[in-house]
């Protein structure tokens, strides 16, 4: 939440300056306040994880957030129970209508198959399309990033010879120029990642509507944004909790691939004790888009466009 001081105070304009939420007293007193809502498009087989997740890196913030989780019609969850998704999820038909704050379209493990091969795709163009005009910003998650740079930029995903599966470390990119999505974070953090596919940096860099924010020797372009805040792309998993990489390897072993032990994760050889060097970055990251993108730009009133803030 924002600190309210004198306007005329020093410290207000360099605190502007430096992007660091502050607010006049006149302000404080006449704003209207309101809950923030947050949509959730989850397409992760593990609904009840991905879902517990978002929520708690999404609940540590002072804004009340109401949240609506969000499934297609035209493919239905075979790893979660039927009577969770019936009570808890709304089909995208159900909120098409309605306009929310920010939005989050989580990964899904269909990467080694072309975009328009997998069974939803048709609907996720039509919801990618709805973001633009319903929701005020929206994060997009691994392969949900993948997607939507691939619907809205045209740029493609290519496979790789092994899988980017691990902690890596990331450095952050323009770190001359304040951003306020990377407040608060180092200029080298560390982010989990699980996928067979990657994309190119030099074709984000030549979209002139686009930013790279943080790059990474092992997974790549990392953290990009739309130039008008409206979009943003994480190709990792900053959601992930301390043991979701172990899972997932013991998944794929257990399947019989041929799955290396997660890059930087296990602190031991037997791969049972994992370090989670990732979650500062993780909180205050969402907390940065929850403030920044989302609550000091979206409109009081979403359907009438009033705004919150000046």
């Amino acid at each position: 939440m924002p600190i309210v001081i004198d306007k005329e105070l020093p410290a207000y304009k360099i605190l502007t300056g430096e992007r660091i939420f502050v607010m006049d007293v006149h302000r404080a007193y006449t704003q209207q306040i309101r809950p923030i809502e947050i949509a959730i498009l989850n397409l992760m087989p593990t609904k009840v994880d991905t879902e517990t997740q978002l929520m708690r890196l999404l609940s540590n913030s002072s804004l009340q957030v109401n949240i609506t989780l969000v499934k297609t019609s035209s493919y239905t969850a075979t790893h979660t129970d039927k009577s969770h998704m019936d009570q808890f999820y709304k089909y995208w038909d159900e909120v098409k209508n309605l306009k929310y704050d920010g939005m989050i379209i989580t990964g899904a493990p269909v990467e080694n198959m072309e975009f328009e091969e997998v069974a939803y795709w048709k609907e996720l163009c039509e919801i990618l399309d709805w973001t633009k005009t319903n929701v005020t910003s929206t994060l997009f998650i691994c392969w949900g990033a993948q997607a939507a740079l691939h619907y809205f930029y045209g740029i493609e995903k290519h496979p790789l010879k092994e899988k980017c599966f691990g902690v890596f470390a990331h450095q952050r990119v323009h770190t001359e120029k304040p951003e306020p999505l990377m407040r608060g974070i180092s200029d080298e953090f560390h982010m989990p990642h699980s996928r067979h596919t990657l994309i190119y940096a030099k074709d984000i860099e030549n979209v002139p509507e686009l930013r790279i924010l943080a790059y990474s020797k092992r997974a790549g372009a990392s953290i990009i944004k739309s130039l008008d805040n409206s979009q943003v792309f994480v190709t990792g998993h900053m959601e992930y909790d301390r043991y979701t990489l172990k899972n997932e390897y013991e998944r794929d072993k257990a399947k019989g691939l041929d799955i290396k032990p997660p890059a930087n994760y296990f602190t031991d050889s037997t791969c049972t004790t994992a370090k989670m060097n990732w979650s500062s970055t993780a909180n205050l990251f969402y907390m940065n888009w929850l403030n920044y993108y989302v609550y000091q730009v979206t409109p009081y009133d979403l359907y009438n466009g009033e705004k919150t803030v000046d």
